[in-house]
């Protein structure tokens, strides 16, 4: 303390002396300097002179950072939104919530998850192994059934893509040629399907490996409640053929009101139902303008638009044998490419409504790439996929060897 005194009188006797303010004032540059220095030492004297005080500083570490959590794609978002049950932990859709998913944009959940006991997955699995096989399977189960995420997304592809491509991935894991497959080698086939669907960009969700222990209605029903029965693929192929009939069926008595008709205003806004395109509101005014009222589509009119759909891919290659390039095209042109693609021809009364809904120009001709962007939101319900149709099957044909591979060992090609 004493110090201190010390300094404060050095300090003022050298205010008060003139001689010394004005030597201060010649040597301005250096005076904030030697004062901030005096101030500077005497202070740290002070601390050091201070018995039992010490200097503090504040040293702070570094914040643990959180791992954030991968993002869940959009379709594990919409997986568990629309799951009703839970069992083990895991969220399991009914055959009644796959329906809904594919049909509605939204459900309004207004219950909690059921959570099931291992008596009533049992009781589940006896029914799907005796329930028929017919185009209202689904709807005859309806929640007296589990279906997994992986199991989801398979059945999302049977509603989207061509037939060939399962013919294909069975016919390579059926390593005896006898047309069909043992549980084992079906638990493949989905995986190949299911990982191809799953994959996604950089820092989204992973894929989730899901436990073969826990039995669902898909396996029951097509191997038995123990799984010791084959799956022949004419049977796959009528289960194909029977879900996709029982959803477009849905579908039509949901745009129709429950008639047996859909009017053409019906049929365009369930083409525009999932699309997220800016040119809706066109769409829409193309619509008011140029449909006649009074005009409808049959249910066979529109099963064969559906099959029209399911194939784009092999329509968008046939769209560039007809016309060349990507340029607009005609109708004659449009209903040729079709009939290479399906082997089917759509109706006239399909055709204009797609045309005069989609034509923006008034000039009787579409727009290759924007019509086919329609349509792929159209079949994947407003979901994006991010590599598109010939990325997804590149990775189909790609598992599918893999898991070729993986189901022959060390036996060799059989080819």
């Amino acid at each position: 303390m004493a110090a201190l005194g010390r300094l404060v009188s050095v300090f003022r006797n050298a205010v008060r002396n003139p001689r010394s303010l004005r030597a201060v004032a010649r040597h301005r540059a250096v005076g904030p300097a030697i004062v901030g220095s005096v101030l500077g030492t005497g202070l740290i004297c002070y601390y050091q002179y201070l018995p039992n005080r010490t200097l503090h500083f504040a040293v702070h570490a570094e914040a643990p950072k959180e791992v954030a959590a991968p993002a869940l794609s959009a379709r594990k978002v919409r997986f568990i939104q629309f799951a009703s049950v839970v069992y083990e932990q895991e969220p399991y859709m009914t055959p009644r919530d796959f329906l809904f998913s594919v049909m509605l944009e939204n459900v309004d959940r207004k219950l909690q998850k059921k959570s099931l006991t291992t008596q009533e997955v049992n009781h589940m699995l006896a029914t799907a192994s005796k329930a028929l096989a017919g185009n209202e399977l689904f709807r005859t189960i309806g929640d007296d059934g589990l279906i997994s995420y992986t199991e989801y997304l398979f059945l999302l592809t049977i509603l989207t893509k061509p037939h060939i491509g399962f013919h294909i991935a069975f016919k390579m894991l059926d390593v005896d040629g006898n047309e069909q497959v043992d549980k084992k080698e079906f638990l493949k086939l989905k995986k190949i399907i299911g990982t191809s669907k799953k994959r996604a960009p950089h820092g989204t969700e992973k894929p989730v490996v899901e436990g073969e222990g826990v039995n669902t209605t898909l396996q029951a029903y097509f191997f038995g409640k123990r799984g010791e029965n084959k799956l022949q693929y004419q049977d796959f192929h009528r289960f194909m053929v029977d879900l996709q009939a029982e959803v477009q069926e849905m579908e039509f008595l949901q745009f129709s009101k429950g008639m047996d008709t859909m009017r053409r205003e019906d049929f365009a806004e369930w083409l525009l139902h999932y699309t997220n395109e800016e040119d809706n509101e066109a769409y829409w005014e193309n619509m008011r303008k140029r449909i006649p009222a009074g005009q409808s589509i049959s249910f066979k009119e529109f099963k064969a638009f559906c099959l029209f759909t399911n194939n784009l891919e092999d329509f968008s290659f046939s769209m560039k044998l007809v016309t060349g390039t990507n340029r607009p095209v005609g109708m004659a042109q449009f209903k040729r490419a079709v009939r290479i693609a399906t082997g089917h021809d759509l109706s006239d009364n399909v055709l204009d409504t797609v045309f005069k809904l989609f034509d923006m120009d008034g000039d009787k001709c579409l727009s290759h790439k924007e019509f086919m962007g329609v349509m792929a939101d159209r079949i994947r319900r407003g979901l994006k996929h991010q590599s598109g149709f010939s990325g997804y099957w590149k990775c189909v044909k790609r598992e599918t060897l893999k898991g070729a591979k993986e189901a022959l060992g060390d036996t060799g090609c059989p080819i």
